[in-house]
């Protein structure tokens, strides 16, 4: 039994809930992943289209994973499969966590019928 002011123990760290509380990096330690990623791909390649792509794929790699750890933390592993959804969710989750504010407006185009 747990009482008040006791710390639930947990076997497992995977039986461990994810934090939800906002976490900051510092900008100056981001600037500096960030120097040494174009840095070390820039003495790998010998043109800028092909330094481009590298970071291009690392850059994907990335949000790939960011989205994923999104996507289990809010919807509880439902995915969503409407595209209002999925807006929706990339209006107010995704862009809070990338860029600490919720989309100015979401709008959608009435000049062609496949946008």
């Amino acid at each position: 039994m747990i009482g008040v002011g006791k710390i639930k123990q947990y076997s497992n760290v995977l039986d461990k809930p994810l934090s939800k509380g906002k976490q900051e990096v510092s900008s100056s330690a981001f600037a500096f992943l960030f120097s040494e990623l174009v840095q070390y791909n820039q003495t790998q390649v010998d043109n800028i289209a092909e330094l481009e792509r590298r970071l291009e794929d690392a850059g994907y790699a990335v949000g790939a994973r960011v989205l994923e750890l999104l996507c289990h933390r809010d919807k509880g592993n439902r995915r969503e499969t409407r595209l209002l959804g999925i807006l929706s969710f990339v209006h107010s989750t995704v862009w809070k966590v990338l860029f600490g504010k919720v989309v100015d407006s979401l709008e959608k185009c009435t000049e062609h019928e496949d946008e």
